[in-house]
């Protein structure tokens, strides 16, 4: 992999990841761009005991443009974008809009191929590698960032989600806090280690193996199932069979190995609802170990991967339940949603 690191008009940075050590990236961002101003603001909420980012100036982001004007496609024919080069394999930058302020965090989007009209499912293992490797590249670059505790790499997928620019692409946060979820596993991991001297993680990919109902694939590095509490009508958790915190913990083989498995799974998402549909929206969430956890070591690096689709033509909107007190109501039995992922299998 060749990394190039270069600056855009703004001063934000952008980089560039090639497979090959011959890609030349030397096109200059020649737009007339002032130096972007965010006013993000990380605060407490005592009673509940987690952090919200007040964030106002984002409401003026780039919605929905058409497709001539997408600002991450490469630049072309005269019209510049946030990609200088007339063509690109994986690009990283700075968000022009980040929710995150440089004193609170960074924002950043990983753009996955320069066609506009793919998906991640569309990409080829070579590609999925190298946007393996560009999640593991930030995720050890930002962990060196002063104040940051926690990286999520992360991608949403189609209009229903909320997404506000269709090229495929998805994002990276550094947090300057660790995030709800995220100490919720700490907790249960923590109370399951007094309880029982084991590793909840480990635990679990134990259950749902030896339970096998609820397995969607199993290659010799990743399992991925659906779990016995699944909160969206198809959610899949993938995990590394040897557990590690988070990617830059991955071995040479579960690395070699992911873009296959990770790529099934997606094309079967697509399959969920019959040939007919449109694409299937998702959310592809990776959890990693905050750095500031010491026991960051027993965490389990895992991709959840969900939609909010819950039958054709039918979307599940959080509910009072759900929205109001965090009890969530599945309609979508977790066998049932397995059983329908392998049956769509591509292999």
């Amino acid at each position: 992999m060749k990394k190039t690191v270069t600056t855009l008009a703004d001063g934000r940075e952008l980089i560039y990841y090639d497979a090959g050590d011959d890609a030349v990236r030397d096109a200059v961002d020649a737009r007339p761009l002032d130096p972007v101003t965010s006013a993000s603001e990380v605060r407490y909420d005592a009673l509940l005991g987690d952090s919200v980012v007040i964030a106002s100036h984002r409401q003026t982001r780039t919605h929905l443009p058409p497709a001539d004007e997408c600002p991450l496609c490469p630049s072309r024919d005269g019209r510049q974008s946030e990609i200088p080069s007339d063509d690109y394999e994986v690009v990283v930058f700075e968000n022009r809009f980040p929710s995150l302020s440089e004193h609170a965090g960074r924002c950043e989007v990983v753009c996955f191929t320069s066609d506009h009209d793919a998906s991640f499912a569309d990409l080829t293992p070579e590609r999925a590698a190298l946007v393996l490797d560009a999640w593991t590249d930030r995720t050890a670059e930002l962990a060196e960032r002063d104040g940051v505790e926690q990286v999520y790499c992360f991608e949403n997928r189609g209009a229903e989600i909320g997404v506000t620019l269709g090229h495929p692409h998805g994002q990276v946060y550094a947090f300057p806090f660790t995030t709800p979820r995220t100490a919720l596993m700490q907790r249960q991991v923590a109370e399951h280690h007094a309880r029982t001297g084991g590793n909840l993680f480990d635990d679990l990919v134990d259950r749902e193996r030896a339970d096998g109902a609820r397995v969607v694939l199993e290659d010799e590095h990743w399992i991925a199932f659906v779990p016995y509490a699944a909160h969206w009508p198809y959610e899949v958790h993938l995990y590394p069979t040897r557990r590690v915190p988070d990617l830059r913990a991955l071995d040479d083989a579960a690395r070699t190995e992911f873009p296959q498995t990770y790529l099934e799974l997606l094309k079967r998402f697509d399959r969920i609802f019959g040939p007919d549909e449109p694409p299937t929206p998702y959310i592809a969430a990776w959890h990693q170990a905050p750095f500031t956890d010491e026991r960051r070591e027993e965490f389990a690096l895992h991709l959840e991967l969900f939609t909010v689709r819950r039958a054709v033509g039918k979307l599940k909107y959080l509910a009072g339940t759900e929205s109001g007190m965090g009890a969530f109501m599945n309609d979508v039995p977790p066998e049932a949603a397995a059983e329908r992922l392998r049956e769509v299998a591509t292999k």
